[in-house]
């Protein structure tokens, strides 16, 4: 008896690939949107400006507190957004559900643009914070650019491999980072309170939003936190590979937030005021490691030095990660290319998505690092940071409160959670972002014009190009009346 032909035999087609649920916790979760922030990164880049805003500021500290609440408010937005539909493209889903398909395209094209430049802002102090923790001073451009593509090409390998061995690094790099960070703190808050010599005393007007006899600039100070609290956001985007996916990602962003606020003002409070006002704006530029040098000599120096270099590396690694399930969940819908939508079988991971994402980040590295001609260009696209992330708060607030309207309008208590307190955050970030492009350099806001236009082109392309199905996707709402906190 023969066997039957192999074109009769039958055949079955193995299901698509996903990305691997229950495969982190909370608390790693919460530390990947920790990272997304940066913290001993932005401290080191704000400690002198926060204490100089308009003069003598110095109550950097009362403007994060205060900077804080609405990203806890927005933060709490993402949490209840995340109960409804949890999945890896977040606010670019939600927006165009809730609101619009077009407006949440849109606001996925910031979400990328903000993690790329987010991701790029740190090539800067990258190399000189790894070469000072080996006690050397070179500013060779080749050394930065080799510093910068090891890191990577490393932290993309990482990320390509699975999301559990990201978490796990996420966590050892936040452990070194925080301890040091924290620590060198702690101690400059007691030889402040001490009155150490060379300190400068604390004073009311360091709790103050206007700081030392009201000289300071709380909008200034305010420009400055909303771009130190970007990046929370991180933990909402690997939802799909959290435990718990739709409870889970967005605790862990409110225990990000509140994390970050304490390390923040503790940082700003416990460091300001370790120097002269003079010698921290003379040395602005290394404000974080020239404090620790301060504090403790070179060796000290070089330990904080690590913890900047450790902070920038983490950002790196969550800004692939991160960046690369927004581009999946975007190309899921066919908004983007098909082929960014691939999951490896083998790891689990948005593989394509990884390594587009991380090649274009190296490579813009490059040109920033090379092309010196265009450098002030790029420092004017990478300004912009904070307010693209400032914006899709906004518009991520702005879903919450119409996707529950039923429920704002159905009783004061979620009047109040769902509608009150999300539009007064959202309209602060509005004037945030308003002030910001005031005070703006003419080369920031054709920036942002551009990444304006780019978008739009995007858009056009994944509507009538790809013809993505996600422009004609309907609206949504909560129908039901229940508490689900």
């Amino acid at each position: 008896m023969s066997e039957p032909p192999a074109t009769a035999l039958p055949r079955t087609v193995p299901p698509p690939a996903r990305l691997e649920p229950d495969a982190i916790g909370v608390g790693q979760d919460t530390v990947i949107g920790m990272a997304g922030s940066a913290p001993a990164a932005v401290v080191a880049l704000t400690l002198a400006a926060l204490a100089a805003v308009s003069g003598a500021n110095y109550g950097g500290g009362a403007t994060l507190v205060v900077a804080a609440i609405p990203m806890l408010i927005i933060a709490n937005a993402y949490r209840r957004l995340n109960m409804w539909n949890a999945n890896s493209g977040a606010s670019f889903e939600w927006v165009g559900r809730a609101i619009n398909p077009y407006l949440g395209f849109f606001t996925g094209w910031l979400m990328i643009a903000g993690y790329v430049l987010g991701t790029l802002s740190g090539v800067e102090v990258l190399g000189p914070s790894v070469l000072a923790v080996f006690g050397s001073s070179s500013t060779s451009t080749w050394a930065n650019i080799g510093i910068a593509t090891v890191v990577g090409v490393v932290m993309l390998v990482i990320a390509v491999v699975g999301i559990r061995i990201t978490a796990r690094t996420q966590v050892v790099m936040a452990v070194v980072e925080y301890a040091i960070l924290v620590g060198i703190s702690i101690w400059g808050l007691v030889a402040v309170l001490g009155h150490h010599p060379g300190t400068f005393p604390v004073t009311r007007g360091w709790f103050s939003l206007s700081g030392i006899d009201g000289k300071g600039s709380a909008v200034g100070g305010f420009l400055i936190a909303v771009f130190a609290f970007s990046g929370w956001d991180s933990t909402i985007y690997v939802n799909e590979e959290v435990k718990h996916r739709r409870i889970n990602p967005g605790r862990a962003a409110i225990f990000a937030v509140l994390a970050l606020t304490v390390i923040y003002v503790l940082a700003q409070v416990g460091l300001q005021g370790v120097v002269s006002p003079a010698r921290l704006q003379a040395n602005s530029s290394s404000a974080l490691v020239y404090v620790a040098q301060a504090l403790g000599g070179s060796g000290w120096a070089k330990i904080m030095a690590l913890a900047l270099a450790l902070s920038v590396v983490a950002t790196t690694g969550t800004g692939i990660v991160v960046g690369a399930r927004i581009i999946y969940g975007m190309a899921s819908y066919r908004t983007l290319p098909g082929l960014l939508a691939n999951v490896s079988r083998r790891f689990s991971t948005p593989a394509a998505a990884s390594i587009v994402f991380g090649v274009v980040v190296v490579a813009l590295a490059w040109v920033y690092l090379l092309a010196t001609s265009v450098q002030n260009a790029f420092t004017d696209v990478v300004d912009l940071t904070g307010l693209l992330f400032a914006i899709f708060y906004v518009l991520t607030a702005v879903a919450s409160i119409v996707y529950y309207r039923r429920r704002v309008l159905r009783n004061a208590w979620d009047a109040v959670v769902l509608g009150i307190l999300p539009l007064a955050s959202a309209a602060f970030l509005v004037w945030m972002v308003w002030k910001s492009l005031a005070q703006a350099a003419s080369g920031e806001r054709w920036s942002m014009v551009g990444i304006v236009v780019l978008g739009l082109l995007l858009m056009l392309v994944a509507r009538f190009g790809l013809r993505s199905p996600f422009f004609q996707i309907r609206r949504e709402s909560d129908p039901e009346i229940r508490e689900t906190a």
